[in-house]
């Protein structure tokens, strides 16, 4: 399809961030490209990775995406706030086996915002392929660490078995297309609207 046979054509900037190894680089590939690395490579700066994906009930709203890969490594924290610019969505991942990894996100967070201010944010617990299978994650330690209301949803996902990445990823997508149309109905003068001279 040419970029005349969508009603809607969008771009979006979103950035993926959270501490080093929980597992961002591995969910953009799951989601982009349905691979999984089980070698562990470190993000050097900043990655980014394009995708368009389609919405609508006919198909008629493109969004192309450039998702940011940014390293959480403390070494390049002076150039994440060149990666921050742009983003109109974020992702913040952390490791549902570390916990420490949990108590940063806030951290990220408020990073984050003093950069580009308040985004659609989401929140990804990641690795949930490597918890027991008799003992479920306990909710109620996110919620004593992070401020959940600031996130527009949580997910618990696995890079490696694709659990809730496809769900977790189209939800902030298909968030930034509503807030996208909301904004396009607002702008658009009403016949009652009279132009000031």
């Amino acid at each position: 399809m040419s970029s005349q046979d969508f009603e809607k054509d969008y771009i979006h900037k979103i950035v993926v961030i959270g501490d080093a190894s929980v597992g961002k680089t591995s969910l953009i590939k799951k989601y982009t490209a349905g691979s999984f690395n089980t070698e562990y490579i470190k993000t050097i700066g900043a990655q980014f990775s394009r995708y368009v994906k389609i919405f609508g009930e006919n198909n008629d709203i493109r969004v192309r995406l450039l998702f940011w890969d940014v390293a959480g490594q403390q070494e390049w924290d002076f150039m994440r706030p060149k990666f921050y610019h742009g983003a109109r969505g974020a992702i913040i991942v952390f490791d549902l086996t570390r916990e420490d990894t949990m108590k940063n996100v806030m951290t990220w967070y408020n990073e984050l915002r003093r950069h580009v201010g308040v985004i659609p944010t989401i929140l990804f617990g990641n690795k949930r392929d490597l918890l027991p299978e008799s003992s479920a994650f306990d909710d109620s330690k996110v919620g004593a660490e992070i401020e959940l209301d600031k996130f527009y949803k949580f997910y618990k996902t696995s890079a490696k078995t694709g659990e809730h990445v496809h769900e977790a990823f189209d939800t902030i997508i298909s968030h930034l297309v509503d807030l996208e149309i909301e904004r396009s109905k607002e702008d658009k003068p009403t016949k009652n609207s009279t132009k000031k001279i």
